[in-house]
């Protein structure tokens, strides 16, 4: 079996052969950061208690229209992570863009840590906390007017509701977003995927558009596409970063 400074080693060389890298995570990146991912034992999922819906029900566009002020209650105190910074998996891509090798990162997540640690490309296919919109109006708002009203935040202007712009469960994707995501992966020399137990679609389904054979898989529990995968790494996010730039400074 091939053990973890093994696969740094091929990971190292992968990295060193290609210039046209694009990264597509998931929640596990930014478990490092405070928080939670969904799926695991102790993901979002499965510990979410005291709500008359279960986790998923409460993230649809149904209980966003339907029970409007229970989807705020739930959102501002288990989907908004202000204080979260980013991490050393996160600062490694965006040295990977510096250094022109990563074209663009595709995030499932909304949490807008690849913003904050520096990427430019960033491709947020379920869209960001970061972005509000009142539904009336258009009118944009911050992060802090949602967490700072009381119930369902309401336009300043028009008094309509105000959506986060995030992709909820029943709701169809940014439609530019895909097509960016998907010439992306279709033009990369090596897909590097983190953090991502790659069940969500069609997020998953962008592995599909990748025709190389460097398709590396950097998760900590195994994954529906392993088998697929050139190279797969099962462990901790920051370990292997560590060992990738301890190695690529020598």
């Amino acid at each position: 079996m091939i053990d973890i400074d093994d696969k740094i080693n091929i990971l190292h060389n992968m990295i060193a052969q290609s210039d046209n890298i694009v990264a597509l995570t998931g929640a596990g990146i930014s478990v490092p950061s405070g928080i939670p991912d969904f799926r695991s034992a102790n993901g979002l999922y499965t510990t979410s208690k005291g709500y008359s819906y279960s986790a998923e029900e409460l993230l649809s566009h149904t209980c966003f229209v339907n029970a409007t002020e229970e989807f705020y209650e739930f959102y501002k105190n288990n989907m908004i992570y202000k204080n979260a910074m980013f991490n050393k998996a996160h600062l490694y891509l965006k040295t990977l863009e510096d250094s022109n090798k990563l074209k663009a990162v595709i995030t499932q997540n909304i949490d807008g840590l690849h913003t904050l640690a520096g990427s430019k490309n960033v491709l947020e296919f379920h869209g960001s906390i970061y972005r509000n919109t009142c539904m009336g109006c258009g009118k944009k708002y911050d992060i802090d007017y949602i967490l700072k009203s009381k119930g369902i935040p309401r336009c300043s202007d028009c008094g309509n509701i105000i959506k986060p712009d995030v992709v909820l469960y029943e709701e169809g994707l940014d439609e530019k977003t895909v097509t960016k995501s998907i010439q992306a992966v279709s033009s990369a020399d090596m897909l590097l995927v983190i953090g991502t137990s790659l069940k969500v679609y069609p997020a998953a389904g962008l592995v599909d558009y990748y025709r190389g054979n460097r398709l590396v898989l950097i998760n900590k529990d195994v994954t529906g596409y392993d088998k697929r995968a050139d190279l797969v790494i099962n462990e901790d996010i920051i370990k292997v970063v560590e060992k990738l730039t301890e190695k690529q400074a020598l």
